[in-house]
């Protein structure tokens, strides 16, 4: 879970709802400054939300990209029905939808933190032809899996019988944060609809390894994580890296929200690949 250090909005970034083809999004987004260079999208993880990148928004900006982020079906201010597709084959539809109405480009970049990597090599796999590169967060190849200190089987198990309250309140048992931010990590969680929240956290206990896929599509990719990242193991992260032919790259100032933990580092390091492509 990804915790903002502020939920101030940066001069430049633009708070909207977006209704596409296949549903409606909330996006946080701003327009390329200066040279126009393309566009970029960025894809928030489980549990997190378009907040995620918020500061990362006018840094890309800055750039000369125009760069779109949004909470995924069924995240924070999206709605999610019961019965709507929430496969990652669905989530990576719903991404290239909502490029298709707010970024000016056919193709651009795309980046995926943690869960949000494992939609956007889907749509690396299935539509190769719509992105320039591909850019991977404190991601994986696939599952995370169920752990004792993870119990992502648990809370699978809790979505539809505890009250999603319940369910976060326990995840912050002992921890203490600014009054505001408490607040926002409690209506962010219970906001979101327990089928879309259920089949996120199924994905991360069982989805395949398709990173042999992602690489077959030859798009240049970028592989990052924080250095205290605790999420997928650092091996399998590297790992997947050279699966893609590249190194990952270490940020040292973050740990597994690299977009709300160092934004500026996060960009810095990131660029000269943007800048490539």
């Amino acid at each position: 879970m990804s915790v903002p250090k502020t939920l101030d909005i940066p001069e430049g970034v633009v708070v909207e709802t977006v209704e596409t083809a296949r549903t409606t999004h909330a996006v946080h987004r701003a327009h390329a400054v200066g040279e126009r260079r393309g566009s970029v999208l960025l894809v928030p993880g489980w549990t997190g939300s378009k907040e995620d990148f918020t500061p990362v928004l006018p840094l890309v900006a800055a750039l000369g990209y125009d760069v779109v982020t949004f909470d995924q079906r069924g995240q924070y201010e999206s709605p999610g029905d019961v019965d709507d597709d929430y496969s990652l084959e669905g989530l990576a539809a719903d991404a290239l939808a909502l490029a298709d109405v707010t970024l000016p480009d056919e193709r651009f970049h795309l980046l995926g933190h943690s869960f949000g990597g494992l939609v956007s090599q889907t749509v690396a796999i299935e539509h190769p032809e719509r992105l320039l590169t591909l850019s991977l967060l404190c991601s994986g190849p696939g599952a995370l899996g169920d752990s004792p200190t993870r119990p992502l089987q648990r809370i699978v198990t809790a979505i539809g019988k505890v009250p999603l309250l319940q369910i976060h309140e326990l995840r912050e048992q002992g921890i203490k944060r600014p009054a505001q931010i408490t607040a926002f990590l409690a209506k962010r969680f219970t906001s979101n609809a327990p089928a879309s929240l259920k089949a996120m956290t199924q994905h991360l206990i069982d989805a395949p390894d398709r990173v042999d896929e992602v690489a077959a599509t030859g798009l240049p990719c970028w592989v990052a994580r924080g250095e205290t990242d605790d999420a997928w193991p650092h091996d399998a992260q590297a790992d997947m890296a050279k699966r893609l032919n590249t190194e990952i790259v270490i940020l040292p100032s973050a740990a597994h929200s690299p977009g709300v933990e160092a934004p500026e580092e996060l960009v810095d390091e990131w660029k000269d690949f943007l800048l490539a492509h």
